[in-house]
């Protein structure tokens, strides 16, 4: 009986943890950047787009292609520069505790 409550103290604790390290999370930025930092693009935790910053030597009509390309590499940077990082604070959190391998957290 004092193994289950103990894990059930755990398991709020950990709960507590996780709702903190999602906040946490949401409160994040990065920015990613693409054309030698012609295009940069800063994303949310929630890998919502905040801001875009356009070098104004890229507004020619033939570059309109070029253009949309640079975004989504900047996009596409700043997204795998905010999932590292959320990647190292959940390991950071769950240290130690018996996770399956291949588990996501969080859900």
């Amino acid at each position: 009986m004092r193994d289950l409550m103990g894990m059930m103290g755990k398991a709020k604790e950990m709960q507590a943890k996780m709702e903190a390290m999602q906040e946490e999370i949401a409160s994040m930025e990065a920015e990613g950047q693409s054309g030698g930092g012609a295009v940069k693009v800063m994303l949310s935790g929630k890998f919502e787009m905040k801001k875009l910053d356009i070098d104004p030597s890229l507004f020619k009509e033939d570059d309109v292609e070029i253009l949309e390309d640079l975004i989504l590499a900047a996009h596409n940077d700043a997204k795998v520069k905010l999932e590292a990082e959320m990647q190292k604070k959940t390991q950071e959190m769950t240290a130690g505790l018996p996770i399956p391998p291949g588990m996501k957290l969080p859900f």
